[in-house]
């Protein structure tokens, strides 16, 4: 049995032999200083990145683009990976590993290269999108956004396939494999392609873009927020929004609102029957006028401009309204057709005139045989007077109207 004494002194002893065999063979204290060094570096990456980008930036400060600029803000992070990666390199070396571990410490540090490298330049498509800019005389804005973050993915797969040739595994097989996959996945992706070929056409054709107002029938109407790679997000106007597969613009017809050069108002100003002509002119002409001297309105020959007695209608004269506003924009065009309709108010009621509405006239020649008599309650009673409460009305003399009597002529012989 152990002796309680000598724990103390056994536990000491291990640790000693810790200390000085190390761990897997290397010495310990070998170890508190490749940590030391690690610490250091890590620290030290932030100041270098610092120094550097301040030095870089004092020298893109002097050009007139805002691309270098960018540029050099993009380096930092992977700067600072970069100093770090050293540290870990240097630690390494310190530890003098061998055999496996060396090879494993070597391929540690080369992947942080290549991810330091591969970092920098996913960074760099940022400032990038400034130069692709130009590329939108020619492209849409969407279009330049596919196209960054297209260069972002092949970046990424660049980079992910390096890092792996690092490690040993070997990309070119696997691709392959993939191909094979790929094959059976496209059988049941057709969809996919069809709306990512649907929305490169969209982008190219320049149909709309962001922020237009498109409709189309059966579909969606509303403001378009986003064109994605599968599908297209309109905004309704009651504000809910709808994911709309590409290939519904691409097969569809689509109506672009926001491409209006003007916008229309229609209307159709119906009269009383009794204006007459000298009036029916004066209102065309007020109209006409008001429309002319008005800059919220457009004039011809830029767009067509009527304003015609048109037809003659079941209850009113009917006067065509046909032009157009200089604005596009809903809320200014409301106004516009606002300030129109008090103008038309005022001029037909300025006339002498007014508005029709719907009516029936209903003219009764004669009535035919066999219909009840005419009666009336006699003059000075009421039926709630009658004797007996009964509700019997005294009646007019038996017979119906002769024939071509008309009814105004029995009720005017009743009353005598």
């Amino acid at each position: 049995m152990t002796d309680l004494q000598t724990l103390p002194m056994e536990f000491w002893e291990l640790l000693v032999s810790v200390w000085q065999d190390g761990i897997q063979g290397v010495d310990f204290g070998r170890v508190l200083v490749a940590l030391g060094i690690l610490i250091f570096f890590y620290i030290l990456r932030g100041l270098f990145a610092r120094i550097v980008v301040a030095a870089a930036g004092k020298w893109a400060a002097r050009t007139q683009t805002q691309v270098d600029d960018l540029l050099v803000e993009a380096l930092a992070p992977a700067l600072k990976l970069m100093v770090f990666t050293i540290g870990v390199f240097v630690a390494g070396r310190y530890l003098a590993f061998d055999g496996l571990a060396e090879e494993l410490h070597l391929r540690l540090v080369r992947s942080m290269v290549a991810v330091a490298f591969f970092w920098a330049a996913y960074n760099f498509t940022k400032p990038l999108t400034l130069a692709f800019k130009r590329l939108e005389v020619v492209l849409t804005r969407e279009m330049v956004d596919w196209l960054v973050t297209a260069t972002r993915i092949a970046v990424i797969l660049l980079g992910v396939a390096t890092v792996l040739q690092i490690w040993g595994i070997q990309v070119a097989p696997l691709i392959a494999g993939l191909g094979l996959f790929g094959v059976a996945v496209a059988l049941g992706a057709q969809d996919l392609f069809k709306n990512l070929l649907a929305g490169l056409s969209i982008l190219i054709e320049k149909r709309f873009g962001v922020g237009d107002w498109v409709k189309v029938d059966g579909v969606v109407e509303g403001t378009v927020e986003h064109i994605g790679f599968r599908s297209t997000r309109v905004r309704r106007f009651d504000k809910a929004p709808v994911y709309v597969p590409n290939t519904e613009f691409a097969d569809g017809a689509v109506t672009n609102f926001s491409a209006m050069t003007h916008r229309r108002i229609y209307w159709k100003i119906g009269v009383e029957y009794r204006t007459t002509r000298d009036q029916l002119a004066e209102i065309r002409n007020r109209i006409e006028a008001f429309l002319l001297d008005s800059d919220e309105f457009a004039k011809p020959p830029e767009v067509p401009l009527f304003v015609r007695i048109d037809s003659f209608n079941d209850s009113s004269i009917d006067i065509m309204l046909y032009c157009f506003t200089r604005t596009t924009v809903w809320g200014e065009w409301l106004e516009a057709k606002e300030r129109l309709a008090y103008a038309v108010k005022d001029i037909v009621e300025g006339a002498g005139t007014g508005f029709a509405f719907p009516s029936t006239s209903l003219y009764v020649e004669s009535l035919p045989g066999g219909t009840p008599e005419a009666f009336s309650p006699p003059e000075g009673s009421s039926p709630e007077g009658s004797s007996g409460g009964s509700g019997a009305q005294a009646k007019l003399p038996a017979g119906n109207p002769a024939d071509g009597q008309t009814a105004g002529e029995a009720e005017t012989g009743a009353d005598t």
